[in-house]
């Protein structure tokens, strides 16, 4: 039987993630959307509040949210900022492959730290020249007695300058291309590592995203997860189960901005009565309104699948493409619907529509999302 009913846990997850937006993340958005300092105290009620963790297993001290879970609180929180949302959603990112293929040992050692005392992560995969086409990593890890010695650059890395805990995918044998990478669990503060420039971006300025070079940094053979040749799967294992929060995040940013445009347009008067009383505006919030649904049951479909054991790729980026695709349209059209305003930064629109367009491109562009999707019809 279909139920979308919530439960009463998550209800109270929901509400909790959208007093927190409110409360600590929007009064400080546009402060930390001026890209000059980082986040730090939201941080750290973020994580007094349980979302820095609120993946890891109980076993290990986490909340132990489900992939569903995970979802209503992402919708939430990216309303209150983007950017900051960004930081708290990538450990998730990062935790997730120690999750999904660490030993009790590597789950006990890594995850636990980070449930008792503030602490973010990094997933470092994208580099240079291997972006879409993941498979190109050419980051070396080279083993060496009891210990590899990783060598390499990566960039666009969220997180990277303020981790302290890096999942790092290197090759072992680069001559089998894919088939040679390897993940590695890597401290921060290994010798070694040098943090690079900061990108200046467009939107998102409230998370840190920065180049990562590694230099002869020697980790155990301890921190291998799964074995050498598993990387490639345990990267696109991770973005699978990833996606669905993005998906929400896409939800949340099209709802904030709709719920501004939706104001606005019952407020704003011109020829003697509020701009939605006009078929062109009110049709406009009318397809608004439709499209958030369809993505959230889109998100929320490919999320229990993920929780009930399914494979659920198709349907993962399915969820990743249309919402984030429907946050993008929806932030143009707020914008226009309060037109010389909604260009202003003095509204909050500009900045959700800046936002939203890296929805489209992290965790694997939209593009790469409809050959997932081509790929699993068509197979």
């Amino acid at each position: 039987m279909i139920d979308f009913r919530l439960t009463e846990e998550q209800l109270a997850l929901q509400e909790t993630a959208r007093r927190f937006a409110e409360r600590e993340m929007k009064p400080v958005a546009a402060k930390y959307d001026q890209g000059k300092e980082f986040p730090w105290d939201v941080m750290q009620k973020a994580f007094e509040a349980g979302f820095l963790s609120c993946t890891i297993p109980e076993e290990y001290g986490g909340g132990g949210l489900s992939a569903l879970d995970t979802a209503i609180v992402s919708e939430e929180l990216v309303m209150g900022c983007p950017g900051m949302f960004t930081t708290i959603m990538v450990n998730s990112l990062a935790f997730t492959p120690i999750i999904l293929f660490g030993t009790h040992e590597q789950k006990q050692k890594f995850l636990t730290p980070f449930t008792k005392e503030m602490g973010l992560a990094a997933f470092c995969l994208t580099e240079r020249e291997a972006g879409s086409d993941a498979g190109k990593v050419i980051t070396a890890a080279e083993k060496v007695g009891s210990e590899y010695v990783i060598n390499g650059e990566k960039c666009f890395i969220s997180n990277g300058g303020v981790a302290k805990l890096y999942v790092v995918f290197a090759n072992t044998a680069r001559a089998k291309g894919s088939r040679g990478m390897a993940a590695f669990i890597v401290p921060a503060d290994t010798p070694g590592i040098q943090i690079g420039k900061e990108e200046d971006k467009m939107g998102q300025r409230a998370s840190n995203t920065t180049e990562l070079f590694f230099d002869d940094v020697r980790v155990s053979a301890e921190n291998l997860l799964a074995k050498e040749g598993m990387g490639f799967v345990v990267a696109m294992k991770t973005l699978d189960k990833a996606r669905a929060s993005v998906g929400a995040a896409g939800v949340g940013v099209a709802r904030a901005a709709y719920e501004y445009a939706l104001e606005y347009a019952k407020t704003r008067q011109q020829f003697g009565k509020p701009i939605a009383s006009f078929q062109h505006i009110a049709f406009k919030l009318a397809d608004i309104a439709t499209e958030i649904d369809a993505a959230r049951f889109l998100v929320w479909h490919a999320a229990w699948l993920i929780d009930n054991g399914a494979k659920g790729a198709k349907e993962s980026a399915m969820a990743k493409a249309y919402a984030s695709d429907v946050a993008m349209r929806t932030t143009v059209d707020a914008v226009q619907i309060l037109g010389g305003y909604g260009y202003m930064k003095d509204y909050p629109v500009e900045k959700l529509m800046r936002d939203a367009k890296l929805l489209q491109i992290y965790e694997g562009t939209n593009e790469i999302q409809r050959l997932v999707i081509a790929h699993e019809i068509t197979t």
